[in-house]
């Protein structure tokens, strides 16, 4: 019998060579020099894999394959074994959103 995937949410701190990028500027306008440039991330893999595609360039993101630096488990331990892609998602977005309220440089795929 075939396990039921399950999907996972991640985040990835980026150095702040990113800030370089006028999109992702303005889509930040409220940084605090204090917090971290972040991307963050959903899939059904695990976070550790998940993270190594996007230093290897497969899949991609252009934020995490050029400035990743490390996976922040604290910020997303909590949002593991989604039952759907679309209840990650939506659980991407609002930790996006409420990092970016909090002050962090953010940028996310949904």
């Amino acid at each position: 019998m075939k396990r039921k995937r399950t999907y996972n949410v991640y985040v990835i701190e980026l150095s702040r060579d990113c800030l370089q990028h006028n999109r992702f500027v303005e889509a930040n306008l409220y940084l605090r020099a204090d917090k971290p440039c972040v991307y963050v991330g959903s899939t059904y893999l695990k976070p550790e894999r998940r993270f190594k595609q996007h230093l290897d360039g497969y899949k991609s993101n252009r934020y995490a394959h050029e400035y990743g630096i490390q996976l922040v488990p604290e910020l997303y331990q909590d949002l593991q074994g989604f039952q759907t892609r679309e209840l990650a998602e939506a659980a991407e977005a609002e930790l996006g959103d409420s990092l970016r309220e909090r002050g962090y440089a953010v940028w996310y795929g949904v």
